[in-house]
């Protein structure tokens, strides 16, 4: 369990975004994250079963989304704001072996008097997201998957350096198969809020262009 007596210089290094590929996000943070990253969907390894996720980068050391401290310079998922944290019994307990804390140094949990740093807070608030956000993220991918609307996704990179990009085993949501789905079908999905979620995601997915524009400006300028 998190407590200020024995964790009252804790902090949490700054530099764990540069580690990160995809990461797991909840619906409702589908029209902050699309500004920035591409929303797509993968199956888990061990069950099979779908969750959504943003890519942050294409591949790893692309530093392009990130500032001088290693952060994400755009939205940061809650997925990454809790990384070490976990709520068990309303309670926010740690995994202390986890690499983003660090005894003595970065941002500190708490204040001297014991109070809640606004890192904590904010990892608080992310926690929250999450708790509220996973099981209304898998109901809207099971509506998904009822109406047949997700696709894989097909894209193959080449960069000027002669580097190669492609993503396998993601999903999209399928513009076809959605301007196809009954007009019933179309109304169900608004009054959901599934189908401001659908554009949303696939709009998204042009942020893939975008950043392979990025990187070949940064081969050029190299």
């Amino acid at each position: 369990m998190l407590e200020f007596e024995l964790h009252k210089s804790l902090g949490i290094r700054a530099s764990g975004d540069a580690e990160r590929l995809f990461v797991q996000i909840v619906v409702g943070e589908f029209g902050s994250a699309a500004a920035d990253y591409p929303i797509l969907f993968a199956k888990r390894p061990d069950t099979g079963r779908f969750y959504a996720g943003a890519l942050l980068r294409l591949q790893a050391g692309d530093d392009a989304n990130l500032d001088e401290r290693g952060r994400l310079r755009g939205y940061r998922p809650a997925d990454l704001e809790r990384e070490g944290f976990f709520v068990e019994q309303d309670r926010i307990v740690i995994d202390r072996a986890h690499p983003v804390f660090v005894e003595g140094g970065g941002s500190a949990l708490f204040e001297i008097e014991g109070a809640q740093s606004e890192t904590l807070q904010r990892v608080q608030r992310a926690l929250g997201r999450l708790h509220a956000g996973l099981p209304a993220t898998d109901d809207f991918i099971a509506r998904l998957l009822e109406r047949s609307l997700l696709e894989p996704i097909d894209i193959d990179l080449r960069f000027d350096d002669g580097t190669r990009f492609r993503l396998e085993d993601l999903y999209t949501v399928s513009a076809d198969a959605l301007a196809d789905l009954p007009d019933a079908a179309v109304l169900a999905m608004f009054r959901e809020g599934d189908l401001a979620a659908c554009y949303t995601q696939i709009q998204s997915v042009r942020q893939i262009a975008r950043m392979a524009r990025l990187r070949n400006d940064r081969l050029a300028g190299a």
